[in-house]
C-alpha cells in the first residue's frame, strides 16, 4: 500500500487572494507552478497511490481560505481513495465551532494547521481546546512546518521545536510535521525521535535532491526512518515524481565516498501504512457518514 498523506483540495484561484497568487510564483525556483487541483490530474500522476489524505487550508493572514464543505464534497466523490482533514485558523473568530462542525457534521477525520501562514504558534495555550478535542476524538493533526514563499508569514511560528512543547502536554495526539520541517530538519528529527506519536512527512522535497539527501542522512544517523510518512504536496508536485525522486537520491553520490541512504528504508517509507499509524485505517468513509445521516433524517 502507498498512502499519500499530503495532498490539497481547493479551487484555484477562487480560494486565494491576489497577493497570495502573485507570491506563489516563488514557490519553486525557476518554475511557476499551476496550483489548479483536478482529481483526474492527481490520479494521472499518482499511478501507485492507494489512499490519499486531502485538505484545503485556512490562513487569513496569507490570503488562503478553503471552506471545509468544499473538502468534504471533494472527498465524497472518491470516498474509497480519499480521507479528508478539516482546516483551522485559530486567529479567527468561531474556529472552535468550525472544528466541531468539520468533524461531527462533515465527517472529516483529522486537522490541518498552517501556523506560519496564519500567524500563530501551535503551542499557544489559547489553542488548548484544539489539542484537547484532538485527544478526545483521536484526530491526527498535520501542520505545515518549514519555509514559505509568503513574505508576511512569520518563520518563528513554523519551527518544529514548538511541537515538542505540544507533544509534552498532549502526548496522545498523532502529530505530523509537514516537509520534514525544512530547512529546520535538525529540529524536526530531534522532535520526532523524542515523541512516540510525532511523525514527519517528506512532501515537496524531492526537487531539492541534495538538500533532501542531507536531511534523510540525518534521519538515518538518528535511526528514525520509521517516523517518516510519504506525501506529495500535490499540486506542487505529484506522487509519481516524488517516488522517482526519492529512489534516485543515491545517484548523485556516484563517484564519491559519501555514504548512501538505505534503499530498503526508503522503500519501506514509500510503502508505509500511514493510515493505520494515524488511527485512520478502520474508520468509516465520508460517504458512509453521509448515508448514516440521511438514514437518521428519514427515520425522524
Amino acid at each position: 500500500m502507498i498512502v499519500d498523506v499530503h495532498s490539497h483540495a481547493w479551487a484555484y484561484p477562487d480560494h486565494f487572494n491576489d497577493d497570495f497568487r502573485e507570491q506563489a510564483k516563488r514557490a519553486r525556483a525557476g518554475v511557476e507552478v499551476d496550483l489548479s487541483v483536478r482529481y483526474d490530474e492527481y490520479r494521472a500522476g499518482a499511478t501507485h497511490a492507494d489512499r490519499t489524505i486531502v485538505f484545503g487550508g485556512k490562513a487569513k493572514l496569507s490570503g488562503l481560505w478553503v471552506d471545509d464543505q468544499y473538502v468534504a464534497d471533494y472527498v465524497a466523490a472518491h470516498p474509497d481513495r480519499l480521507v479528508g482533514f478539516l482546516s483551522l485558523d485559530p486567529t479567527q473568530d468561531d474556529w472552535q465551532r468550525e472544528m466541531r462542525d468539520g468533524h461531527e457534521q462533515l465527517g472529516l477525520r483529522g486537522i490541518k494547521l498552517m501556523p506560519m501562514y496564519a500567524g500563530f504558534q501551535p503551542d499557544d495555550e489559547r489553542l488548548n481546546p484544539l489539542w484537547e478535542y484532538a485527544t478526545s476524538h483521536s484526530l491526527p493533526v498535520l501542520l505545515h512546518t518549514g519555509t514559505t514563499f509568503v513574505s508576511q508569514a512569520p518563520l518563528d511560528c513554523t519551527l518544529p521545536r514548538h511541537l515538542d512543547r505540544v507533544a509534552i502536554r498532549f502526548p496522545e495526539v498523532k502529530i505530523i510535521m509537514a516537509h520534514l520541517g525544512h530547512p529546520y530538519e535538525g529540529e524536526c528529527v530531534a522532535v520526532i525521535r523524542k515523541h512516540p506519536n510525532v511523525y514527519a512527512d517528506v512532501s515537496a522535497l524531492h526537487y531539492r535532491p541534495f538538500q533532501l539527501y542531507h536531511s534523510l542522512m540525518l534521519v538515518q544517523e538518528y535511526g528514525v526512518w520509521n517516523k517518516l510518512l510519504f506525501g506529495s504536496d500535490y499540486p506542487f508536485t505529484t506522487v509519481d515524481a516524488s517516488i522517482d525522486g526519492l529512489r534516485r537520491l543515491n545517484d548523485q553520490m556516484e563517484g564519491t565516498a559519501l555514504p548512501r541512504l538505505d534503499h530498503e528504508a526508503i522503500e519501506a517509507m514509500i510503502h508505509r501504512d500511514s493510515l493505520s499509524l494515524l488511527g485512520l485505517g478502520s474508520s468509516i468513509s465520508i460517504r458512509q457518514c453521509i448515508n448514516r445521516q440521511d438514514a437518521k433524517s428519514a427515520k425522524s
